[in-house]
């Protein structure tokens, strides 16, 4: 018969590290701001095509 020679990890984890555990950024940004800054940049490049 086969053996199993399968590496077993622990299930909690599995060897994935979380970073947003690990460091908090200086700048902490809501998804709202994200959407409104992309919003707002590409509102500018539209009105610099159209504009200029």
């Amino acid at each position: 018969m086969a053996q199993d020679n399968k590496i077993r990890m622990p299930s909690g984890m599995g060897g994935l590290t979380r970073y947003f555990d690990d460091y908090k950024g200086k700048v902490q940004l809501s998804p709202g701001h994200v959407i409104l800054l992309t919003a707002l940049v590409t509102l500018i490049i539209v009105s610099l095509h159209i504009f200029w």
